[in-house]
């Protein structure tokens, strides 16, 4: 069971990597339009839910297998 403070690393990782990652790509994608923000928002939400989850649950792991001898 992630602590706490996993949850807290997570959100805040996945906002801020996608937040950043998702306004690049969609403006390169799609350039500034009317609908831009609108886009940019909805691939956002996927994206923060998606690595959100991946970095809490994933992270544990990859974490454990650095620190073997």
């Amino acid at each position: 069971m992630p602590s706490s403070k996993d949850i807290k690393f997570s959100a805040l990782m996945s906002f801020v990597t996608t937040f950043i990652v998702t306004f690049v790509l969609v403006s390169i994608n799609v350039g500034y339009n009317e609908l831009f923000l609108f886009i940019w928002m909805r691939s956002w939400l996927v994206a923060f839910v998606l690595v959100g989850l991946a970095i809490l649950f994933l992270a544990p792991v990859i974490r454990n297998y650095l620190n073997r001898p």
